[in-house]
């Protein structure tokens, strides 16, 4: 049977039993879950961990399609049980019997056949890592690369930033930049801005003046604070202030964009989905910078469009940290110049995998660099073990 006449057999949806795959659920001594200013931290009971408000409550993810051959895809992102029970009750009806090539099709009704629920959130979840998986499908039957796939490579090594609280250390480990937590909010007050930028002070003395710096302010912000903090922070060669505001507030990052300085951007999209709402953030907002992530925005079908849409307004996009499946995107993009990593060490001070243990021999940067591999589909294998839960079909 030719790969064009190949059908999908089977999909499958799992969680992981116990900590792992998504990155957000860590020990409490961790530095992604310690105190980092959030649109929750206006609640004293919630201030101290991202934790204590749930950001770990839906635990990972993960699809696997399997073709008439045996040969399997997966994808990996968050969502846990309600999200696989949406991939097994109601979006398995548009994969299986489906062509394995049929992935535009297969995309455009998961999403309008769910968008009388969906759009965001946990639906577009779900459809991520089903798209992600017949990618990955689709590249084993092929026997290529995903990345060659969607244009081939614009560049052999991809570059990295860290995202973490140590910028410091990322440069020893050869990265190109550093992106910060924000740790005080709007509720600090003035207090909280000057200890802000009092780190900041601190960082750009240990790093020097040619690395990059960037705050990652997770929602947190309103617009007179951000102002503020966009300000000061540009005074000290600051790159860039990441996701000022709730993914919504269209107008705020219109307006915080308006009072940008020449040598500071403005960058979003992390919490953002499909081609739509980057629309809005690229033609309303204006924001230099957009990020989407490719297991929460719509998959890598819909990362496509998105980049597109950069590309014709002249805009980067650098997706939030997704690994490996982000990894096979930016490599063939010309406005995709580097990409993120989360600094997955409680303390940030070594380079870890993002999805462990899920995916077996994960790559991550050496140096601060990576070359994306050849293997076929997105070049890597699944740890299937008895971390991993199957979530059944109703009867």
């Amino acid at each position: 049977m030719s790969i064009v006449d190949m059908k999908i057999k089977e999909i499958r949806a799992y969680v992981v039993k116990g900590q792992g795959g998504d990155y957000h659920d860590q020990s409490e001594d961790h530095w992604i879950v310690k105190q980092i200013a959030t649109p929750m931290s206006i609640y004293p009971d919630y201030k101290e961990t991202r934790t204590s408000f749930g950001i770990n409550a839906l635990k990972t993810l993960v699809v696997e399609v399997e073709a008439e051959n045996g040969e399997i895809g997966f994808g990996i992102t968050t969502g846990g049980y309600p999200a696989a029970w949406i991939v097994m009750n109601h979006l398995d009806r548009f994969i299986v019997g489906q062509k394995a090539t049929n992935v535009e099709k297969m995309w455009d009704q998961m999403y309008k056949g769910s968008l009388y629920y969906g759009r965001k959130g946990v639906v577009m979840n779900a459809i991520s890592a089903i798209d992600l998986a017949l990618w990955d499908l689709l590249g084993h039957l092929r026997q290529e690369p995903v990345y060659s796939m969607i244009g081939g490579k614009v560049r052999e090594e991809l570059q990295f930033y860290a995202t973490g609280p140590r910028p410091d250390l990322a440069k020893e480990m050869g990265f190109i930049g550093g992106k910060m937590p924000l740790v005080y909010g709007p509720d600090d007050g003035v207090e909280g801005l000057n200890k802000n930028i009092q780190q900041a002070k601190e960082m750009r003395k240990k790093v020097g003046e040619d690395f990059m710096l960037m705050w990652d302010c997770w929602m947190a912000l309103d617009l007179p604070y951000a102002k503020k903090l966009m300000e000061r922070s540009e005074d000290l060669g600051f790159f860039w202030v990441e996701e000022c505001f709730n993914p919504d507030d269209y107008w705020g990052y219109r307006d915080l964009k308006k009072a940008a300085g020449n040598n500071i951007m403005i960058t979003g999209g992390e919490h953002e989905a499909t081609r739509h709402g980057f629309r809005a953030l690229i033609e309303e907002s204006d924001i230099d910078i957009i990020q989407p992530d490719v297991g929460w925005c719509g998959g890598l079908t819909e990362l496509i469009k998105i980049g597109n849409l950069a590309e014709a307004h002249g805009k980067w996009i650098i997706p939030h940290g997704s690994g490996i499946y982000s990894h096979h995107y930016v490599t063939t993009k010309v406005n995709a110049p580097f990409t993120e990593q989360l600094m997955m060490a409680p303390k940030a001070d070594k380079v870890l995998p993002q999805f462990y243990p899920l995916i077996k021999d994960e790559p991550i940067p050496v140096n601060g660099s990576l070359k994306v591999s050849d293997k076929p589909g997105f070049g890597v294998e699944l740890n299937k073990d008895e971390t991993l839960i199957e979530v059944k079909k109703d009867n």
